[in-house]
């Protein structure tokens, strides 16, 4: 992780890969596959984004080849207690603003594997994702106050509608359970 909690590209390839074996068993070569499409369809194809083999995961005590070698495409991996606890470490990492594309793959896999964190766990990540858009926004709007023509002026406008659509979005988030918005 970088010093302020944010993850690396690498720790955002090892959340998808955690975050797919808690939700359940997957053969190797599924993991792999599922880690790549979404991967290259949230964040395009990128090499800062090739993570470490999954081999690691079992070298690490993070999941365990529960049949066949790991080296085998057709093993099947599951989490260990270390990986789940790997898992929830990296689902609770800060996410760095302003979004670009690694933060922008950390925020879609927070979103896809948020229903696995614990309810305040849940809250606590939506609050934060609250108070990164809150920060952009001020930023983007104090930078706005300074240019108030061309295309600079109405470029700044549209990114200042997308991050309020955003915050609003967040601010909405059911991370309870309930179907009520987070108070």
């Amino acid at each position: 992780m970088y010093r302020d909690n944010t993850l690396i590209p690498t720790e955002a390839i090892r959340l998808a890969a955690l975050g797919s074996l808690v939700e359940g068993d997957k053969r190797y070569a599924d993991l792999a596959s599922e880690i790549r499409y979404f991967v290259a369809r949230v964040a395009g194809p990128s090499l800062d984004l090739l993570g470490a083999s999954l081999e690691l995961l079992c070298y690490e005590d993070l999941a365990v080849a529960t049949s066949g070698d790991v080296m085998e495409a057709d093993a099947v991996l599951s989490i260990t207690d270390g990986g789940r606890a790997a898992f929830h470490t990296l689902m609770t990492s800060n996410v760095r603003a302003p979004v670009n594309d690694v933060s922008k793959l950390v925020i879609a896999l927070k979103m896809r594997f948020l229903h696995l964190l614990p309810v305040e766990d849940r809250a606590d990540q939506t609050e934060m994702l609250t108070e990164m858009c809150e920060t952009e926004l001020a930023r983007l709007v104090q930078l706005r106050g300074e240019y108030s023509q061309g295309r600079l002026a109405e470029w700044l406008d549209f990114e200042i509608a997308q991050i309020k659509e955003r915050l609003s979005w967040y601010q909405a988030l059911d991370t309870d359970g309930t179907g009520a918005a987070p108070q």
